[in-house]
């Protein structure tokens, strides 16, 4: 298994979190309070629920570093430890 660069990931999900940003004011407007999957600082997909957004971010991404966010939802500035994780279980 290869070994897990911990700290890239943090800063690819950093930079999905600011592609998030970027395109907030328009996915408020066109997408409110659904879910948004970004990848490779891009919108990956829109849904309806946080399960389809994450079973389609396993299913195209497998174990990431992606970015999955309700939009209009409050920004969190500090995510704790149970919701930045990595699960190495996933196979890509």
């Amino acid at each position: 298994m290869e070994a897990i660069d911990r700290q890239a990931e943090a800063e690819a999900i950093d930079r999905e979190m600011v592609a998030y940003e970027a395109m907030r004011e328009t996915l408020e407007r066109d997408h409110p309070w659904k879910w948004v999957v970004f990848h490779n600082e891009e919108l990956a997909g829109v849904f309806d629920t946080l399960n389809e957004a994450a079973d389609s971010a396993v299913r195209r991404f497998g174990r990431g570093p992606y970015h999955i966010r309700e939009v209009c939802a409050p920004t969190v500035h500090t995510l704790p430890a149970s919701i930045r994780f990595f699960r190495p279980h996933v196979e890509a």
